[in-house]
């Protein structure tokens, strides 16, 4: 694949494509359409879209030979061609990105403001030892005070900072421009994600998103008419990426292989809690696993953005305390001493 696209980007797409579709538009005169009104990046998309459309290529082929959509997407299509269901297939691939999109825009906000805050009160701790305290320090030395031990020790630490400034100054340009590589390079960033993901216990929140991602594609491969064990293939490619995460799919996929039910395999695994995995058995018995499924990965998202909220909730309440107690304490420790000189010079 050339580059990724955005679940933005991808939700836009199949919800254009699936009213195209609906239309009777036939799929080449519609992304002719789309073109007129696309901006730099999404022409340069479409034109190879296009490419592969105007040589009579099905859209699952044109998808697949264009290079920019994922395979799991191509393989969806490819199936809802082969059964008849590509209006369905499109809008069941629109509210996934749609979805995803959403998730995505919660995490990035869950790391963003706390950071972006944390920033902040560093940056007050700092300006407050750096700058600050040394004035303080003049005053009490023009009336032959000297200032706490407290407010010494920040003030020290301060002209540490002060002196390591050019160390610090390129700590932080390197971060940037390490930011800035991972930011403007596509593959370099996925490489990068991947060390994280192999680093990953197989527990915790990563663990949830990429349930969370089996199972909505798992919804949209068994809607689209993929059996499911090539369905289980498409989610598996979609959720893993870590060494726990593969092995768990690769079980899945064995047991499902082995003649075991989905709910019971999907709770073997860790996919699914007990709870769910008995749901999702009801739902087999009376004909409605893609529904039931799909009601289990629409509680999976509520719960996933409810704990990044919680987590979120936590951490900015944590800093804002501590960073205050911080600067609390600071002019605490200058404030005492300067009452007393105050009072002994109005006395």
């Amino acid at each position: 694949m050339k580059s990724k696209l955005t679940s933005a980007y991808l939700s836009a797409f199949c919800m254009e494509m699936t009213l195209i579709v609906q239309a009777g538009i036939p799929p080449v005169d519609g992304v002719r359409e789309l073109l007129n009104e696309a901006d730099k990046n999404g022409k340069i998309v479409l034109q190879s879209l296009l490419a592969q459309l105007e040589k009579k290529a099905p859209l699952s082929s044109a998808l697949h030979d264009s290079g920019y959509f994922p395979e799991h997407m191509v393989g969806v299509v490819a199936a809802g061609e082969k059964t008849g269901r590509v209006i369905e297939v499109l809008k069941s691939l629109g509210e996934y990105y749609n979805r995803l999109d959403r998730l995505t825009v919660t995490v990035k906000n869950a790391v963003f403001f706390p950071f972006i805050l944390l920033a902040i009160m560093v940056g007050i701790v700092v300006i407050l030892i750096t700058q600050v305290l040394p004035i303080f320090s003049g005053v009490f030395g023009s009336h032959g005070e000297r200032m706490s031990s407290l407010a010494s020790t920040f003030m020290r630490f301060g002209q540490w900072l002060s002196g390591a400034s050019a160390v610090i100054a390129a700590v932080f340009a390197v971060i940037l421009i390490i930011t800035a590589i991972l930011w403007i390079f596509p593959k370099i960033r996925a490489r990068a994600l991947g060390v994280i993901k192999k680093m990953s216990t197989g527990r915790g929140l990563l663990t949830d998103l990429a349930s969370y991602h089996f199972m909505s594609v798992m919804v949209i491969s068994l809607e689209s008419g993929i059996k499911t064990k090539d369905a289980m293939a498409l989610a598996s490619a979609v959720s893993g990426g870590t060494p726990a995460l593969d092995k768990r799919n690769k079980k899945c996929a064995e047991l499902i292989q082995e003649g075991a039910q989905l709910a019971a395999a999907m709770r073997e695994c860790g996919i699914l809690s007990a709870k769910e995995a008995q749901l999702l058995s009801f739902g087999a018995r009376g004909g409605m696993t893609d529904s039931t499924l799909a009601q289990i990965a629409d509680r999976k998202e509520r719960y996933l953005i409810d704990k990044i909220n919680s987590i979120v909730g936590r951490i900015e309440p944590a800093l804002v305390i501590t960073i205050s107690v911080m600067v609390g304490v600071i002019l605490l420790s200058v404030m005492a001493p300067l009452m007393g000189i105050m009072s002994s010079i109005g006395g």
